[in-house]
């Protein structure tokens, strides 16, 4: 039985707290939230768990083991340094950290204290990437030319990161978790609308020595919600639409042949219209899999897929996206 402490029941921490308090395997023995409203709302929700305002008192706990840091991103690396230095296993909301360094000394410190870290890309355990990631390791799709994402809606405003760095580790995530290949370089662009100095739309182009080219377009001011994926390749194309309740994935056997004839410079194209298949995807709660995944990894020593490793692969794109912005939509080598 793990024994876990909550740090953060703002608007994502109610869906952490319930999944770890539904696992057989886990026990929340303390909640901690400095906003009095949000400890109303534990207290209400959680009647027989301990609630506090100092994180500390979870920290210094000697009966908790693992520490859920639901936070803030610019709280992220103070407070798991401290619940590492504690000798507490952790698990971060996205982004893992603000700062690259932040999360290169988090991973060092857990593996001198033999810890796990996971980060909460939540998205990695839903049906439906999985599948998409069964599909590209059995090369349906084939040789893929491109991903191109889209994740937009009409707020929620944070006010201390932009909108790249609040909704884009969702895709960035997804992209590390599908491709064994990573980007080599990147150009953000990107603009801001009410003197926050916090861009609330972007786009985000990555560029692979493979030739394929990732996309990802991120905005705070739309009057619809969109959730879409398009994923191309030589065999096949990929629809992911995850406000689908039942049709999540479609894929089609479209695409583009292109042969030259001897003697001959024009090309020669063909266009390929095949069949549609949409595979079953199952309905589960995807992080209802991942607090029971990160339970099993401390209980089992397995290092997660959504490690500190991961978690800093997004984070070093998300700093490119800084430097990129700030020197007029520069490319920015990824190292």
């Amino acid at each position: 039985m793990i024994k876990i402490g909550i740090i953060g029941y703002g608007y994502w921490g109610p869906n952490v707290t319930r999944n770890f308090n539904s696992l057989k395997t886990a026990k929340i023995l303390m909640i901690c939230d400095m906003n009095p409203d949000a400890r109303k709302r534990a207290e209400m929700a959680c009647p027989d768990i301990k609630i506090v305002s100092d994180y500390n008192e979870v920290i210094n706990s000697p009966d908790i083991d693992a520490v859920a840091v639901v936070t803030p991103v610019f709280t992220h690396y103070e407070i798991a340094k401290e619940a590492l230095l504690s000798g507490k296993h952790i698990f971060v909301e996205k982004p893992f950290t603000s700062k690259v360094s932040e999360a290169e000394e988090l991973i060092n410190l857990a593996d001198k204290k033999n810890l796990k870290i996971m980060v909460d890309h939540t998205f990695l355990f839903t049906s439906a990437v999985r599948k998409i990631k069964e599909c590209i390791d059995n090369d349906v799709l084939g040789r893929i030319y491109y991903y191109d994402s889209t994740r937009v809606n009409l707020g929620l405003f944070q006010h201390d990161i932009n909108v790249i760095w609040d909704l884009a580790p969702h895709d960035l995530a997804i992209l590390d978790y599908l491709f064994q290949e990573k980007p080599a370089a990147l150009i953000a662009t990107g603009a801001e609308h009410f003197g926050r100095n916090l861009e609330d739309v972007a786009y985000i182009t990555l560029y692979f020595e493979s030739n394929m080219i990732a996309h990802f377009n991120v905005n705070w001011l739309t009057p619809v919600k969109v959730r879409m994926t398009l994923i191309g390749g030589d065999k096949k194309m990929l629809v992911w639409n995850d406000l689908e309740v039942d049709e999540k994935i479609k894929i089609y056997d479209k695409g583009v042949e292109i042969t030259t004839k001897e003697g001959v410079y024009s090309l020669l194209t063909k266009y390929r219209s095949g069949d549609c298949w949409i595979p079953k995807i199952d309905q589960i709660e995807a992080l209802s899999s991942e607090t029971e995944y990160f339970i099993d990894c401390i209980l089992n020593n397995k290092t997660p897929i959504n490690d500190g490793y991961a978690g800093l692969r997004v984070v070093k794109i998300l700093e490119a996206t800084n430097e990129s912005l700030k020197n007029k939509s520069r490319l920015i080598e990824l190292k």
